[in-house]
């Protein structure tokens, strides 16, 4: 006769993280880092900046294992990309780059201000950065975009126009006060009251 068991809730499963092989970080595994959170380079012309923000789930807690990664133009609208014919004065900047939050939630990411690029339709795009989320219990990443506050081509912007106007913010990142290189805020906000816009790409 088999013992009843007792009632309980069923363990949650979840996937990953699984992204120490993907991050590389400064020189932890046998071979040259791929990728990082600099992306710029000696040769790299442009307007330097930093992306700085903190990662939060729903209930407004910091995120400390998730990865991020961007993808962007150069500071001319030229991407590093094989559709893209046009010259590369920028030989190196290869717009891409990748990041684990820290500790706190926390990740920055050094880079250029993008130039505007055109969407499909041949519509000039405000300067953006393309931001990929990765995160334990998400089956599939998340896809959004970091825009820059004060940027008159903003309010033309085809992507942003679909954005109802009252979360267009979670899309702006915020210039922060201080001198030396621009640095600008983007939280990312999973879920919530305050939930980033994602797109379904």
């Amino acid at each position: 006769m088999s013992q009843a068991k007792p009632d309980g809730i069923t363990p949650s499963q979840t996937v990953g993280p699984y992204f120490a092989y993907g991050l590389t970080p400064g020189g932890k595994y046998d071979w040259n880092d791929a990728f990082g959170s600099t992306l710029v380079t000696p040769d790299t012309s442009g307007e330097r900046i930093r992306v700085e923000g903190t990662v939060f789930d729903g209930d407004g807690v910091p995120v400390v294992d998730c990865m991020l990664e961007i993808w962007q133009a150069d500071a001319q609208g030229r991407f590093s990309d094989p559709q893209d014919k046009r010259a590369l004065p920028n030989s190196t900047f290869k717009g891409f780059g990748r990041i684990g939050t820290d500790a706190k939630g926390g990740f920055a990411f050094d880079t250029i201000k993008p130039g505007q690029v055109a969407d499909p339709d041949g519509k000039a795009q405000a300067p953006h950065i393309v931001i990929a989320v990765y995160a334990r219990g998400m089956l599939l990443h998340l896809y959004s975009r970091i825009y820059f506050d004060g940027e008159a081509a903003n309010s033309a912007d085809p992507v942003l126009a679909l954005v109802p106007a009252d979360r267009r913010a979670t899309l702006i990142a915020r210039r922060q006060p201080g001198n030396g290189n621009p640095v600008y805020r983007f939280d990312i906000h999973l879920q919530g009251d305050q939930e980033t816009v994602f797109f379904d790409v």
